[in-house]
């Protein structure tokens, strides 16, 4: 299975919390994850991802590999939402999405209004 990981934006802690409690009340869950990290590091977004694998039944080392590559080959991006996080203040974290491509791709797919 493939993975994707990519920086969202910048969001108010309770606000992430709340979308968050939402996700887990849903009865299908999508194969998509949304993971916040008070810091703009790799390491934050690493232990920011750790659980999720174990409940996805994910490959942890891929999943972690592919949040590695993100870092590795997005700077420009990464230095754009650190100073975002940091121009926001404390009460922020900022948000990354998580997920397999297979199911990203059928999520964006229905938005459209397109059948697989």
């Amino acid at each position: 299975m493939k993975y994707t990981f990519d920086l969202l934006g910048v969001s108010p802690i309770l606000y992430f919390f709340n979308q968050q409690q939402k996700v887990e009340e849903q009865t299908a869950p999508a194969g998509v994850e949304y993971v916040g990290a008070y810091k703009c590091t790799l390491d934050a977004f690493i232990e920011s991802v750790e659980p999720v694998p174990p409940k996805r039944g994910w490959d942890m080392d891929e999943v972690v590999d592919t949040v590695i590559n993100f870092w590795v080959h997005n700077s420009d991006t990464i230095q754009y939402w650190k100073e975002r996080l940091k121009d926001a203040g404390n009460e922020n974290v900022l948000v990354a999405r998580v997920g397999d491509i297979q199911s990203l791709k059928a999520e964006f797919e229905s938005l459209l209004g397109k059948k697989g």
